[in-house]
């Protein structure tokens, strides 16, 4: 396959790429930092620099790739993670006006498939019932996602969602931050805190879009996610016991919504999503089932990394 991964310099998108390549597929991937074409190359991918708000461009460059499949990874996350709402501006534009043009660049190019990462915090129909209804990113997230599927159901390309969970694993800016968080602890467990979170490995986000390449329905949306939800207060004493650091003090929700109220409103959430559909569907099975599993392989593997640089060096 000829695949065309718009935002292969992101999160999910550089293990992505190599994971593409490493299967065998003629990967081209974009980014809009000319710095980063370098980094795409080395993983065996054609960079091509463009800016997915630049309609005509974006569609000169999809008409040349004629790739088989796009997929949607298109974010401007803030590297330490998102802690304000104002923080999603730039991602809640590419997520409705970026789309459109990515969607329409697909199209004119005679793309068979667009697959296109979401966000299931945001995503999911329990979400939508929230006091969350009405922000800015949860309408984002729709608009992308009603495109995606809109399309397909008109036939104009074979589309598909897929619903991330919070992403976590090593080398993911997300956990990195969350463990020098905690090692200063600076991180704290909320009391009482009733939140149901889904969350999932960065491998098993890439190999469940990999599966989406063949598997699954157009028009589909897939909520990828592990096997069980937990409270953002159990992710970081889980992580505090992994990383060997000291336990997290705790603070009651109330000072938590005084000081960041779009992420107390965030960890508030309580999403029993189920990964059965995509399992059954998409012929994917996550590696690690829950946070428990997949936080023991990241800090396994960190730890492994540190000593084989320390041997290098003596």
């Amino acid at each position: 396959m000829k695949v065309f991964v718009a935002g292969g310099s992101g999160t999910i998108g550089v293990p992505l790429v190599r994971a593409l390549v490493k299967a065998g597929h003629d990967v081209v991937a974009s980014t809009r930092t000319p710095q980063k074409a370098p980094m795409l190359r080395g993983l065996g991918a054609a960079p091509v620099v463009v800016d997915a708000f630049d309609a005509a461009a974006l569609d000169a460059v999809l008409r040349e790739v004629a790739p088989t499949h796009v997929i949607h990874e298109l974010t401007a996350l803030p590297k330490g993670g998102v802690r304000r709402s104002s923080d999603l501006v730039p991602t809640n534009r590419l997520r409705e006006q970026g789309t459109r043009n990515l969607l329409r660049a697909a199209i004119a190019a005679g793309s068979r498939r667009i697959i296109a990462g979401s966000f299931a915090i945001l995503g999911s129909e329990s979400a939508g019932r929230s006091d969350g209804a009405d922000d800015p990113a949860t309408r984002a997230v729709k608009s992308m996602e009603a495109q995606i599927v809109g399309a397909a159901h008109r036939g104009a390309i074979e589309g598909l969602v897929l619903r991330y969970g919070l992403f976590y694993g090593l080398g993911t800016s997300s956990t990195d931050e969350l463990i020098a968080l905690i090692r200063k602890r600076r991180l704290p467990r909320v009391r009482h805190d009733r939140g149901q979170l889904p969350y999932i490995h960065i491998d098993d986000a890439v190999s469940a879009t990999q599966a989406a390449l063949d598997h699954g329905s157009s028009g589909g949306t897939y909520d990828i996610v592990d096997d069980r939800p937990v409270s953002f207060s159990e992710f970081v004493s889980e992580l505090a016991t992994a990383t060997d650091s000291p336990p997290p003090f705790t603070v009651p929700a109330w000072l938590l919504r005084l000081v960041s109220p779009y992420l107390a409103r965030l960890f508030e959430r309580r999403l029993t999503l189920s990964n059965q559909k995509a399992r059954r569907e998409l012929g994917w099975t996550p590696t690690y089932p829950s946070y428990s599993e997949g936080l023991g392989q990241a800090i396994g593997a960190a730890a492994a990394w540190r000593n084989f640089t320390c041997h290098r060096q003596q």
